[in-house]
């Protein structure tokens, strides 16, 4: 039995997946992406019987940020981010909080290089890298877990957009493929937005492969 457990919560304006990953033995969790709705968080880590020990930034834009501050003062936690999103997370214009009316300026505490491996909730946790949505945007791989947490890069059957700042089509169609390259068949998928998927589905049925 996997010691795993994938819990979401769909918050804000763009219905974003906010993810809480819970250690079945020791309750402590992960929180992925607190993007919207600080209170629904707490609430659904007491739900959980969780311990937060850390937050996992796929990416920089708002609709995944927006309750990171409030999160992380909460629960006294640390942050995880690509290296190369610190800068869009620090301008409240590149990550659109700005135009939200509620501009954020936030700094990871622990900034990641690709592949980098971390240890937190008890998992080992690896980073990739996968420029695209943003220049910054990464997964978290959980391989002893079989699942990859992939933020805006890969969704059910398609892609995250390219148009906002720091965004380039040809880098996703590439991070894309070096996903599906890189990861086992039956590797769940969980992203950023909309619903659950595998890497054997992708390879098979996305038409940006």
């Amino acid at each position: 039995m996997k010691n795993l457990e994938v819990h979401t919560c769909v918050l804000g304006m763009v219905q974003t997946n906010c993810y809480f990953l819970v250690n079945r033995q020791t309750r402590e969790l992960l929180i992925v992406d607190p993007a919207d709705c600080p209170e629904r968080i707490f609430r659904k880590v007491e739900e959980l019987h969780g311990k937060p020990v850390g937050i996992l930034l796929t990416h920089g834009h708002y609709d995944h940020i927006l309750a990171a501050e409030a999160v992380k003062e909460k629960y006294g936690i640390a942050v995880y981010a690509c290296a190369q999103e610190q800068q869009m997370l620090g301008d409240s214009r590149l990550n659109l909080t700005a135009y939200q009316g509620q501009p954020v300026s936030l700094k990871a505490d622990h900034s990641l290089s690709d592949m980098e491996v971390f240890e937190a909730a008890g998992f080992s946790v690896q980073m990739l890298h996968t420029p695209g949505h943003t220049k910054g945007s990464c997964c978290y791989y959980i391989k002893d877990e079989g699942v990859l947490m992939s933020g805006d890069t890969l969704f059910y059957g398609s892609v995250g957009r390219t148009d906002l700042p720091t965004g380039s089509t040809a880098q996703i169609v590439g991070s894309l493929h070096r996903l599906l390259e890189l990861l086992p068949e039956d590797t769940e998928v969980y992203p950023g937005h909309d619903c659950p998927t595998t890497i054997e589905h992708e390879k098979r049925y996305n038409p940006f492969v």
